[in-house]
């Protein structure tokens, strides 16, 4: 039986940093689920198809397969063949991939690969609606948290590192956008779950949040056994 760990919370809360930490510390598999649906944003931009169409997006959502691969590198994200690892990770496809989540279709199809995903290994996902909606059995359920300012402050650094220039103000208000739209959509809103352990990580260390998990991890196995 697979151990599964989930991690929700907003954007920049620290989700992925954690995440891909406690993979390598445990030994499980990562699953960027945030990753997936990036690419399914990209594919909309890269194919002129309006992401606020709805009935658009819904129309072409099958004609997207994505594949999630793990090399030396890290983990390498598949579109349709295609690597697009770097190119997922700019503001325009974080918006598109916050405004075609909200479609139904959308999910359900990135949920189902991700529960197939979950029923065969050790897997530790973060996203939106893990805890809440893709994985409701999760072994273990951690909802982050992070102040406004520090989010977009860790936001701007990543973005820096790809080349990317914005201002402090412009990234804390497209994260505020960000985080009303997917604290009010329709299907699976952003919230905590109510047997997840909040992580505020605004004053934490990476090495902080990990043991934070560990301990939770410890006594979740001592409790199976």
């Amino acid at each position: 039986m697979s151990i599964k760990i989930a991690i929700d919370g907003p954007s920049g809360a620290g989700k992925t940093t954690l995440a891909k930490a406690l993979s390598k510390e445990l030994g499980f598999t990562y699953i960027d689920t945030g990753a997936m649906y990036r690419t399914i944003g990209l594919y909309m931009l890269d194919n002129g198809i309006d992401i606020d169409n709805e009935e658009e997006v819904v129309k072409n959502v099958d004609d997207v397969d994505i594949r999630i691969d793990y090399d030396e590198n890290g983990q390498q994200i598949y579109l349709n063949g295609e690597d697009v690892s770097g190119r997922i990770r700019t503001p325009e496809v974080s918006h598109a991939a916050s405004v075609t989540s909200a479609y139904g279709k959308v999910r359900e199809k990135l949920v189902d690969m991700q529960r197939e995903m979950a029923s065969k290994i050790n897997v530790v996902m973060d996203g939106r609606d893990i805890g809440t909606n893709v994985l409701k059995d999760a072994d273990i359920k951690i909802f982050m948290v992070a102040d406004t300012s520090v989010r977009a402050t860790r936001r701007r650094d990543e973005l820096k590192e790809k080349g990317i220039e914005k201002t402090h103000e412009e990234i804390e208000e497209d994260i505020k956008t960000r985080d009303h739209r997917d604290s009010n959509r329709e299907n699976n809103p952003l919230m905590q779950a109510e047997d997840a352990y909040l992580l505020d990580s605004t004053k934490m260390s990476v090495e902080e949040e990990i043991e934070f998990v560990r301990r939770l991890y410890e006594k979740i196995i001592k409790e199976v056994k």
